[in-house]
């Protein structure tokens, strides 16, 4: 029904996460009636971030520069470490601007299903960061699931012989949630974890 470029451009849109193939088909449509005014400088800052983007040699952050950003801050705390899944996560805890220290991006979580061991994962040089010393708190902001709770607990094991306090995001009621909306995992981990008032 297309010609080649725009099947290829549909298939290319379709494995953006979120975009099955209909809405690959308007993205792509979309595109190709604003040429000039989207789909040219879409594609130039595209080219332009796959030739300047890399990953950070200390912690993973996709950035320009290498230490990224984060890391060269000499404002931030480099005595706290907050671990993340992917970059996607740094992201999200940045765009909240309530943790003024640096990441460290795993590039994962472990899953025996899906072949991921330790080896595939951002987890030695995690080590080595905390073996240098200077390290005060290693939070762990993985995600809640099995995968993320398992990376976590791994985690602790690998770094137990260093003396640095764990820590991990706490979990349960969101705020504004409201108690029958949510899960039975939420609300069992919310009574878990109760504080005084």
């Amino acid at each position: 029904m297309n010609g080649p470029e725009i099947e290829r451009l549909i298939q290319l849109l379709g494995r953006l996460p979120g975009l099955g193939p209909r809405s690959a088909r308007r993205a792509a449509l979309h595109l190709l009636k604003k040429r000039e005014t989207l789909m040219q400088p879409l594609g130039a800052a595209l080219a332009d971030a796959a030739r300047a983007v890399r990953a950070c040699s200390i912690c993973g952050n996709l950035d320009t520069i290498d230490p990224c950003s984060i890391c060269s801050d000499r404002r931030r705390d480099a005595g706290l470490i907050c671990v993340v899944e992917d970059v996607g996560d740094l992201w999200a805890m940045e765009r909240g601007r309530i943790f003024s220290g640096r990441y460290h991006v795993l590039g994962g979580s472990l899953s025996a299903l899906d072949g991921i061991g330790p080896e595939e994962l951002n987890i030695g040089n995690l080590v080595m960061r905390v073996a240098a010393g200077g390290i005060r708190e290693v939070i762990m902001a993985t995600n809640a699931t099995v995968d993320g709770q398992t990376t976590a607990h791994y985690l602790a094991e690998r770094l137990a012989e260093h003396d640095v306090p764990l820590t991990r995001l706490a979990h349960g009621v969101p705020v504004g949630g409201e108690l029958d909306w949510l899960d039975d995992g939420t609300l069992a981990t919310a009574f878990k974890a109760r504080r005084a008032l």
